[in-house]
């Protein structure tokens, strides 16, 4: 059988190429078909001039992907150290990390008892001023100097930080509030998540840690960022306060929680302005406050230790 063949004007356009915009004639010329079936009829087809339609090619920007998936897409572009970063601070400052935070009240028992807190409106109110003119926010400051002196060499400046953080303190109670918290949280850090350096940043300190001292030195030696480390450090105050607040009251969870929301934008504000602080911008005008610290030592019935 004789072959089929069909002359044709084409032109090869290669996949990605931009082509400018012009007129390509496409037209078939002539088909001959000769078919033989035991008859000598050759039938012959022409086909002239089918069409001269033009065609535009245009080409798409196609994004090119492969079969191998992104690690960071698959944290969320979470990079592996800020995961790693994360988790800790979730399990350090978290309500089951064992530093006794629970049994203490930093002097609300006795503003309770004096009727100074009495509903969820009230302790927003005395936590907000501990958070920004108080304890709240001379702790992180002592939070953020003690990381940035740990990270210098030779921990230059830790040991003088660590001793006015201890002096800094306004009562016997709030003393051993913040030092026993301090000594838990170094103790469980170097039991279950040591870090090289830590030894060395606690014996710079050469003398008892209080808490936020604990908090800067250990988020220094594992290399957590110094913001979150902040954030992370006045969010699990606040929440203990505010437990405590819900239990003396007493408060429902969905107030307490209301007011944990309500202080969202002051615990921001208080850890950006800590950051940017120096020891020289250390002060407290919350007194009512101190004076509920010293007072709660000598009330008849009590909860918590401070």
């Amino acid at each position: 059988m004789p072959s089929m063949r069909m002359p044709t004007s084409t032109r090869m356009v290669t996949p990605g190429t931009i082509m400018p915009t012009r007129m390509i004639m496409v037209t078939t010329t002539v088909m001959d078909i000769t078919m033989i079936t035991g008859m000598t009829t050759i039938i012959t087809i022409i086909m002239m001039s089918i069409a001269s339609t033009p065609i535009i090619i245009t080409t798409t920007p196609m994004l090119m992907t492969t079969n191998e998936p992104d690690p960071a897409a698959l944290r969320g572009g979470m990079a592996e150290d800020e995961a790693a970063a994360l988790y800790r601070l979730m399990t350090w400052l978290s309500p089951s990390f064992p530093v006794g935070a629970f049994a203490y009240s930093s002097g609300i028992e006795w503003a309770v008892e004096a009727g100074d807190i009495t509903d969820a409106a009230t302790l927003r109110d005395w936590l907000a001023a501990m958070l920004t003119d108080g304890s709240g926010f001379c702790d992180a400051v002592f939070l953020a100097q003690s990381f940035r002196a740990a990270t210098e060499p030779g921990h230059a400046g830790l040991k003088e930080t660590a001793e006015l953080a201890a002096a800094f303190v306004p009562s016997r109670e709030r003393q051993l509030e913040t030092t026993t918290q301090g000594r838990a949280f170094i103790e469980i850090a170097r039991a279950a998540w040591n870090s090289p350096g830590l030894d060395a940043m606690v014996a710079a300190c050469d003398g008892p840690i209080v808490y936020p001292i604990a908090v800067g030195i250990v988020s220094a030696a594992h290399g957590v960022r110094l913001a979150p480390s902040l954030h992370a450090f006045l969010h699990a105050v606040l929440s203990n306060w505010i437990s405590a607040g819900s239990r003396l009251i007493p408060l429902g969870q969905t107030d307490s929680q209301r007011v944990l929301a309500d202080l969202e934008p002051v615990v921001a504000a208080t850890a950006a302005r800590a950051n940017a602080a120096a020891l020289d911008d250390l002060g407290s005008a919350t007194f009512r406050a101190d004076l509920a610290s010293l007072r709660h030592e000598t009330q008849y019935t009590r909860l918590f230790r401070s």
